[in-house]
């Protein structure tokens, strides 16, 4: 069980992520003192939505391709409604999220973030939440869908919106402190 002053996190994303749903858990999981890493399909920066238009760029750390699950304990996916939509078609990004799912580590999926759950394979059987206009998605994943701020499923974390980055930060704290999950393969 690390501790999240000892811990090492990967956000995964590409362009059109919501602003506010890579910044904060970036910057606040930091603060906290974990290593956090951005990984991008081709480790290049990428632009952030804010609003109704682009926002700011983020810089990546390293490529999707370089990006390997022995290295971190937790797999942070912000939302936004083109990142998880350009990711769920990238097949290095599909098999990271399995892998983090087959060897037990946190994974974190906000607000359209979900969608890339669904498209793991990895749904099936759990409580989650997501926005709310992908909620069929995730239950026609065989997903039980809640609303409400937070669900969890054996180390797999879901939230619904920007409005629930507080709580989403902290249940990543409190996983990543518990450490690995047993669960059944993707």
């Amino acid at each position: 069980m690390p501790n999240i002053d000892q811990s090492k996190i990967l956000i995964l994303s590409t362009n059109g992520f919501e602003q506010s749903e890579l910044e904060f858990p970036r910057d606040q999981l930091r603060a906290k003192g974990a290593t956090v890493h951005v990984a991008t399909p081709d480790g290049a920066e990428i632009m952030g939505w804010d609003g109704d238009d682009w926002g700011r760029p983020a810089e990546a750390d390293l490529a999707l391709s370089a990006a390997s699950v022995d290295d971190y304990d937790a797999l942070v996916l912000p939302g936004g409604q083109i990142n998880p939509d350009l990711l769920r078609v990238n097949d290095g990004a599909i098999e990271l999220i399995r892998a983090f799912v087959n060897e037990g580590k946190i994974v974190a999926a906000i607000c359209h973030a979900p969608w890339l759950l669904v498209e793991s394979g990895v749904a099936e059987g759990r409580e989650m939440t997501s926005y709310h206009s992908i909620k069929t998605d995730v239950q026609n994943a065989g997903a039980h869908w809640v609303d409400q701020e937070i669900a969890i499923s054996n180390g797999i974390i879901t939230s619904r919106s920007p409005e629930d980055l507080k709580a989403f930060v902290s249940k990543i704290v409190e996983e990543v402190e518990e450490g690995k999950h047993a669960r059944d393969a993707a």
